[in-house]
Order: C-alpha cells, then structure tokens, then sequence
C-alpha cells in the first residue's frame, strides 16, 4: 500500500527553492532548517527524517551523519557534488538529481556568456544607461567575433548536445572532447581537452565537477588554446584552475574568458572582477522562473515515486542500483 506522505518527514533549507518548498510542504511533512547545522535538527524529527531536499554541498556530510533513517536526498540541479552525494550513496541513500527540465535554459545561457564575452553587449547597455553614448559618443568596437570561430565542447552529454545546436545553428563547426567517442553525432572527437583545445580557439566547458575533471583546464590546456582563444565555462567552477586563467588572462596568453561558475562561489576572484577581457554571471545557468520550476517539481517527484513506488525517477547514475527497501 502506498505510504502517507503526510506522515513522512522531509528536512529540506527554511529558503528553498519556491516551487519545490510549496509541493514538500504540501505533501510531506516538512522539516525547515535555516542553515545547514545538524545541531538545528529537531531532536524529535531526527529519528524520523527518512527524506531530505537540498543542493548538495560539502556542508551537508555532518547531516547526512546526523539522520539514522535517512533514505533519500532530492538534490535540486542537474549537477550534484561528488563529496556529499557518494558519501550518502555509500550508506545506501538514494541521490537523485533534476536532468534535462534544464538543458535548454543552460544551452542558452552559454550561448548569452559566449556572445557577451565575445561583443560585450553588456558593456554597451551600461554605456547607453550611463549616458555615455550622447556624451562621449559610439562605443569602443570590440575587438573579438564569433565570425569565423571553430567551437570545442568539453562534455557532450545532454547539456553540451544542446550546446552543440545552437553553434551549428551560428553556422561553426564544432568539436568535442569526452571520455569515449558520443555515437549519435559527426562532429570531430578529440582524445584529450588539449588536443581539443589545440584543434579550436572557443572552448565550452559543460562537464560536472568531480575530481577527475577538478582542473582539467590548466596552464596547458589555456596555451594549446592560444592567443585568439575564449574560454567559456558553465559546467562546474573548479574545472577550470582560476590561478592558471587569471595568469593567461594577464598574459594575453588566451584573449578573453566568461564564466557563470567559480571554484569557490559565492566568492570571485578580484583579478577576474577587474579585468576587461571578462564576461562574469553569478551560477545562472537554469535561472528562469518556469525551468526553476519544472525542476523544483522534478525535486519532489523524486520523493513522491521514492516512498510511493519505492524507486525514484532520476537517480544520480551511481545511485540508479538503490530502491527503498521493502519496495515491491
């Protein structure tokens, strides 16, 4: 028989994202907590806590200890942290994450940190709203095109492929770089992110962060990108070595870099702050209100199918073997 939700306790942050807050609280009961302290857990919900809702980040490890019966985590994005979700995956709770409702809206923003990075439109807008159109005249032509680029994609799984669209659809080739050769595309596959980076002078970076992608674009990779080349990163901040693009930034060693992720977040580098050649958004990847709350509801569809029908629906894949136990 199917369980009652509403007897079934959820810990999830008092500031959660607003479409998945409104559907756990209206189906489960729900357990806020205004930061991520297992000393703020209530100590009669301890116990009882099977599930859990958050975007998953190394704070939470002392929680996932903290709950005894916990069996699920609904984490909110297509990305998950490798720390937290294979530790709870190691004590056999369900990790689940929110893909493709997402693919589109972050397909998107790459192509806006390209474009920007590229032509600086969003100097442009400042240099109209400031005035300084009618006081000091046309604004500065910039000095770098899209015209005539060749585009590489670190990832092509789902987000990149999307990616990869939209760059044909600009009328550029494009090449890629993953682990094994995709079968459903043509496009050039490269064996490793330097011969990609040698082969192309725009480099999107899509993959998550794990430690085997943690600095994967280095000082190496930046040069063999050279001194025409764009640096574009939406997957995860501690892909890309900052120290080493700050330094090729500086150098002239690649020409210019935009990025809607960093390795410590919210905290950004001052140097990439200052700099001209930088086009800088803060993890905005998937925010639009309508795909924010298609993936808040992929959050509490997880929960739902975990203690309805015993399985979730889109578990991380190294947690896609775990069913709740006593499941039919």
């Amino acid at each position: 028989m199917p369980q009652d939700l509403k007897s079934v306790s959820v810990l999830m942050p008092a500031n959660f994202y607003p479409r998945a807050y409104e559907r756990i609280v209206d189906t489960f009961d729900a357990v806020l907590m205004d930061t991520p302290d297992p000393a703020l857990i209530p100590a009669d919900k301890r116990e009882r806590i099977t599930g859990m809702a958050a975007l998953l980040g190394p704070q939470h490890v002392p929680i996932i200890d903290a709950l005894p019966a916990l069996q699920i985590i609904s984490n909110f994005g297509v990305g998950y942290h490798p720390v937290p979700s294979l530790h709870a995956i190691e004590k056999g709770i369900c990790v689940t994450h929110t893909p493709d409702v997402l693919n589109e809206e972050v397909a998107d923003t790459a192509l806006a940190v390209l474009l920007n990075t590229l032509r600086r439109f969003d100097r442009a807008g400042a240099w109209v709203r400031d005035g300084r159109w009618a006081k000091d005249g046309n604004f500065p032509v910039p000095l770098l095109s899209l015209r005539g680029r060749t585009v590489g994609i670190f990832g092509l799984g789902r987000i990149g492929k999307a990616v990869a669209r939209r760059i044909e659809g600009f009328g550029l080739p494009v090449h890629y770089h993953n682990r094994k050769p995709a079968q459903d595309v043509a496009y050039p596959w490269h064996a490793s992110l330097k011969e990609l980076a040698t082969a192309v002078d725009t480099l999107i970076c899509v993959v998550p962060g794990t430690e085997e992608t943690r600095h994967a674009v280095n000082a190496e990779v930046l040069e063999a990108l050279g001194p025409n080349g764009v640096l574009v990163n939406i997957g995860r901040g501690t892909v890309v070595d900052e120290q080493a693009l700050i330094a090729a930034l500086q150098s002239g060693t690649i020409a210019a870099a935009g990025l809607d992720v960093f390795e410590n977040e919210p905290n950004v580098p001052a140097e990439l702050i200052a700099m001209e050649n930088t086009f800088l958004t803060p993890h905005i990847g998937s925010a639009s209100v309508p795909t924010r709350a298609a993936m808040g509801d992929l959050v509490a569809d997880n929960l739902v199918a975990w203690f309805e029908k015993g399985e979730a629906v889109t578990p991380v894949p190294e947690a896609r073997h775990l069913t709740k136990h006593g499941a039919n």
